[in-house]
């Protein structure tokens, strides 16, 4: 740790400031529990232990400290790129998410009521959107970035300074395109991939995609407008033998395990393998499509040039029984898919990451 460690000392100007990084980088590799509060880092007793010596010297590393974290951040993302273990490549994909933590109070920074992830519900909390570059082999953050609610600014959501997660979300995969960080698509879940507007700002600047879409998620056509569920029931299907429009997936997971899942491209409105958006469905069984499924996945992805294989970046549905749909696209009419019969999908972690600093950010 020291050799990885000792990179980063031209970014600090004192030694006091190279001894808190090091701490800190130890506190967040060690195997211990709690590694997200300061006493856990610092070695300490929960709660008693805080105004422990370690723990005040981390905390005014952290909080007090001058030192430029983005700096930081810059010199961790130099060496992941340049280390051909951890090197991004044109089949990762980048993960667009964001994440929240329980904060009581009023005084700290960001923190507001909101939808917190971690606990499934809305609370008071500090979200932050995150970016993380991912394959089969191993994954890693890039960039974080604190959502700041509407309270915290004199004109609220009217602010110039005010940024939607959305936004955020877009300007963060901007930034690891702009960062030499190379991947096959974005990727996020229907809390990104639901909304037009996030969507639109990846296909202006011709990043490709693939999102999830709410079960719900209905498109107006020149007829009425239906789901992509309804689009799944008008696809052939006789069975395994016969399986008409469909095409088996095996999904692998990273204890070893496969299982087949069946994909095929729909057709939704505008969407569908010949428009500017494929639409691709994944069920573990075609057959019921029940009339109010379980849930869908439609990932969403400006057009390939030319119809691609059904089976190519699809994220199947976590219920045993249910329809879903994934579509992918780019900011231009390039093939965007290929066929994977051997992975979980794009944002599917297939195989477990060793210890390093790679896996989590400084």
């Amino acid at each position: 740790m020291e050799a990885y460690a000792a990179r980063f000392d031209d970014l600090f100007s004192t030694l006091a400031q190279r001894r808190g990084f090091r701490e800190y980088l130890a506190g967040l590799l060690l195997p211990r529990d709690r590694n997200k509060t300061l006493t856990c880092l610092a070695g300490t007793e929960p709660v008693v232990g805080a105004q422990h010596a370690a723990a005040q010297r981390l905390q005014f590393f952290l909080s007090e400290s001058t030192w430029d974290r983005e700096a930081v951040n810059a010199r961790r993302l130099e060496l992941l790129l340049a280390d051909a273990a951890t090197a991004p490549h044109p089949g990762g994909v980048l993960v667009v998410d964001d994440s929240g933590d329980r904060k009581d109070g009023h005084a700290t920074a960001h923190v507001g009521k909101q939808y917190l992830g971690s606990v499934g519900k809305i609370d008071r909390g500090v979200v932050t959107v995150t970016t993380c570059w991912a394959d089969e082999r191993v994954y890693y953050p890039l960039h974080a970035v604190p959502y700041t609610p509407a309270h915290h600014f004199p004109r609220r959501k009217s602010d110039p300074a005010f940024r939607t997660k959305l936004q955020i979300g877009a300007l963060l995969a901007r930034q690891a395109a702009e960062a030499g960080v190379s991947f096959r698509a974005v990727a996020a879940d229907c809390a990104y991939g639901d909304h037009d507007s996030f969507r639109r700002e990846l296909s202006d600047a011709h990043l490709p995609f693939v999102m999830a879409l709410k079960r719900g998620h209905g498109s107006w056509q020149y007829k009425d407008a239906f789901r992509p569920v309804d689009a799944a029931r008008e696809l052939a299907w006789r069975g395994p033998e016969q399986p008409g429009d469909w095409q088996p997936v095996t999904r692998a997971f990273r204890d070893g395990r496969t299982t087949t899942w069946w994909a095929a491209d729909a057709q939704l409105g505008w969407w569908g393998p010949n428009g500017a958006i494929r639409l691709v469905v994944a069920t573990t069984d075609p057959a019921p499509c029940p009339r109010t499924p379980p849930g869908t996945w439609p990932p969403t992805c400006p057009a390939p040039a030319h119809p691609a294989s059904s089976t190519a970046g699809t994220r199947p549905l976590t219920s045993p029984k249910s329809c879903g749909s994934t579509g992918c696209g780019t900011g231009s009419n390039k093939a965007t898919n290929r066929s994977r019969t051997n992975s979980a999908g794009p944002t599917s972690r297939s195989a477990p990451t060793p210890p390093s600093a790679a896996t989590r950010p400084s």
